[in-house]
């Protein structure tokens, strides 16, 4: 069984790519399963840039096939900020319930017709000598005017999923597994895996 390396240390992202891979024929790990792997530094100028950046750091450390994943929530009437500050968004250290404030914030009186937004996943695919693939998935949605719903995590109580009327926080996690911009880079990059064989 051939084992692939997980390169976040997000255990969020890491139950959410293991039960939208389902049975496979991999063993996954992750990140802090490798001690000697420090922090790797977020500071590409797109998601493709840190994605490919965290794989091919861990794949060149383990001597692992290592699978990475940036994602970022882009808004249109922010020019797609917060993008990939997602993550820090309201600052270092920040919680998720700090993110959602800020953007909360800065969207405030914006009608909801003019808070389109999108979650972008990039996913890269790192061998052990750094040969790189990449794959992208888009969820579209809007903007609630207050967080709704308990399940998921960052961004997922402010985000309603376009042609639904539920934020991704009001979804299951298997409703949210099957539509995701993360399932849908994911299910592209399933196809890739065949490589890993």
């Amino acid at each position: 069984m051939r084992t692939i390396v997980i390169a976040t240390r997000n255990e969020n992202k890491i139950i959410e790519i293991k039960a939208i891979m389902g049975n496979s024929d991999f063993n996954f790990k992750c990140i802090n399963d490798f001690p000697k792997i420090g922090e790797i530094e977020e500071d590409g100028k797109t998601l493709r840039d840190n994605a490919i950046k965290k794989a091919k750091i861990t794949a060149l450390k383990t001597g692992l096939w290592a699978l990475a994943d940036d994602t970022g929530l882009e808004v249109d009437y922010l020019c797609g900020a917060p993008g990939i500050f997602s993550a820090r968004y309201a600052g270092a250290g920040c919680s998720y319930s700090d993110n959602n404030a800020k953007l909360l914030d800065e969207l405030k009186g914006v009608p909801l017709n003019l808070r389109k937004a999108a979650f972008r996943c990039v996913m890269a695919l790192s061998s052990p000598t750094g040969d790189i693939i990449t794959v992208e998935g888009v969820l579209f949605g809007k903007i609630m005017e207050a967080p709704r719903g308990i399940n998921g995590f960052g961004y997922d109580p402010v985000f309603m999923v376009r042609g639904t009327n539920k934020t991704m926080a009001e979804l299951s996690s298997e409703e949210k597994n099957s539509l995701s911009h993360r399932a849908k880079a994911i299910q592209k990059m399933k196809l890739c895996f065949i490589k890993c064989r």
